[in-house]
């Protein structure tokens, strides 16, 4: 293997454009040397920036080192790429399941399935989602994709985004009347704005619900909005909580929902354990 790294690496150095960075990358990969693998990902993705498969292993490279934020943007970048991209659709399943939303885990495996139905680990992972019993999860990049992600380990109890990325200024998480259970919010000018912002979201969830169902939406599940200087994402944990979390505008919206994803996920494990 190792000579077939210093093959593959001559290759490369000889033409920087060849595709051959795809093959070395996953060799390094599969070595464990993940920080080699990361450099060449990337300097080919610099090169190929509308390659579908060069985003795919780079995400596969992020995945390994826990970056998982990322790797959810670049396997979304795939698909948008190459929608029927089956390691994408793997990617994003795996990740899924970290944070616990099986229904989206599920969907994506499904649609994974469709464009290559023989697949034995889409099968496996798809009986996992289903309940059954299931072997490795769904992303062959990580060793334990069905491990907990940090958002489901134990919480301080009076911290309910404990661990948790912009825990004390970035994610809010209110009762049905407005009152803050956890979290905290700051302007721009790093002014606490919490509890005028709870006061304005009192109600909000009974008020999406209802709308919902009289348009025939069924269940809310979230809401996201563009703002010029940053975005927003609502969701409802469980019935009648809400979560706000706020990000800057340079975070894309496909990362913002898996860091409220992972919130959520913190906030009805906190919920539940006060009840």
């Amino acid at each position: 293997m190792a000579d077939d790294v210093k093959a593959l690496s001559a290759e490369l150095a000889q033409d920087p454009d060849s595709l051959v960075f795809l093959r070395l990358g996953e060799l390094l990969r599969a070595k464990g040397q993940l920080d080699a693998a990361h450099r060449v990902a990337l300097t080919g993705l610099e090169r190929h920036p509308h390659l579908a498969d060069a985003h795919d292993l780079y995400a596969r490279i992020l995945a390994d080192k826990h970056d998982f934020e990322r790797a959810f943007d670049e396997w979304d970048m795939t698909l948008r790429i190459a929608p029927d991209h089956v390691g994408a659709l793997k990617g994003l399943a795996f990740l899924y399941f970290k944070v616990g939303d099986v229904q989206q885990a599920a969907a994506h495996l499904e649609a994974a399935q469709r464009v290559a139905p023989d697949d034995p680990g889409i099968v496996q992972a798809l009986a996992l989602a289903h309940g059954g019993e299931g072997g490795p999860g769904p992303a062959s990049p990580a060793p334990e994709p069905m491990a907990s992600s940090p958002a489901a380990q134990p919480l301080e109890e009076a911290r309910v985004f404990a661990g948790l990325e912009g825990a004390q200024e970035g994610l809010l998480l209110l009762d049905p009347s407005g009152r803050v259970l956890g979290g905290a919010l700051k302007d721009p000018a790093g002014r606490d704005v919490t509890d005028a912002v709870a006061a304005y979201l009192a109600g909000v969830s009974q008020e999406a619900g209802r709308a919902a169902k009289l348009l025939g939406l069924g269940n809310w599940t979230g809401l996201a909005a563009e703002g010029q200087h940053g975005h927003v994402h609502l969701t409802p944990p469980t019935g009648s909580a809400l979560l706000l979390v706020v990000r800057e505008r340079a975070v894309p919206m496909g990362r913002l929902a898996i860091i409220a994803q992972r919130a959520a996920v913190a906030a009805r494990r906190w919920l539940e354990a006060q009840a």
